[in-house]
């Protein structure tokens, strides 16, 4: 057996591309959905080395179960992957508290859980990787996705502060940022705001400008990139997946240094200089 594999939302896509990578080159996964039946493929085909489990990754408790099972199961925990979530879409004024708060409960609280239950595992260990899948939605920003982006902002500041509290116990840290890929997380699984009429003319516009995501990528082309990340000596604590990001980055970070220096000298001023 090689790695053991703990992937979150493994029904479909990132999710199921890098639980079928894994198990092809005959690692083992524990692979989590909210209905196991769309991992029944995943059983007949490799048997014992996949543990299909029933996770609601915001259920606390039953996240810690989960990955105690997995441990129990296979021995070990290598390779940690944080993938459950969806997209919440609406403006900020449109969201409501409900819809806000079970975006944060799903995409970033999700993701503590298992964090948290994972780490004791690897530390006893000294050694793994926790992959957390982000976004450039966790770098940028865009409108009437303002609700996802909190959540992925929020992800991206733990995980970093995350990668210095535990790389003393041998555990690596990886963050994902996709551009856009060919999954489902703008179709079924998204949820949608009730639109408040005034911002109509704003959903135009974002609509109607030129976009910087590029081609929508194929998921299964990760496969590769993932196996590549886990595999490394050296992983980075960032990593794009897709064709957009670095250029999405690039210009979104040269515009704010560009603003942080044209107001250096109000930052100056604030610190009791001559501005």
């Amino acid at each position: 057996m090689g790695k053991v594999w703990f992937i979150t939302g493994t029904s479909r896509g990132f999710g199921r591309e890098w639980a079928e990578a894994a198990l092809e080159r005959g690692d083992a996964v524990a692979a989590t959905a909210r209905n196991t039946d769309s991992l029944t493929p995943l059983v007949e085909a490799y048997g014992d080395r996949v543990l299909p489990l029933a996770l609601d990754v915001t259920d606390r408790g039953a996240v810690f179960a989960a990955v105690r099972q997995a441990q129990e199961r296979f021995g070990r925990l290598d390779v940690v992957i944080n993938n459950a979530g969806y997209g919440q879409f609406g403006m900020v004024e449109e969201l409501t508290e409900a819809e806000l708060r079970d975006q944060l409960e799903t995409n970033l609280f999700g993701a503590v859980w298992v964090t948290q239950a994972a780490l004791p595992y690897l530390r006893e260990r000294g050694s793994g990787h926790i992959i957390q899948v982000s976004s450039i939605g966790g770098i940028s920003a865009f409108p009437s996705v303002g609700a996802y982006h909190a959540s992925k902002w929020a992800l991206e500041g733990l995980t970093q502060s995350l990668s210095q509290e535990v790389a003393g116990f041998g555990i690596k840290v990886t963050l994902i940022e996709p551009g856009g890929f060919s999954t489902d997380w703008g179709g079924s699984s998204a949820k949608h705001a009730t639109a408040i009429p005034a911002y109509d003319g704003v959903r135009r516009q974002a609509a109607n400008r030129p976009t910087r995501t590029g081609t929508a990528g194929d998921p299964r082309a990760t496969r590769r990139p993932i196996l590549t990340i886990v595999d490394s000596e050296n992983p980075p604590l960032r990593a794009f997946f897709g064709e957009a990001p670095l250029a999405i980055a690039t210009a979104d970070y040269e515009s704010r240094l560009a603003s942080w220096n044209e107001w250096q000298p109000v930052a100056l001023e604030a610190h009791g200089g001559k501005g």
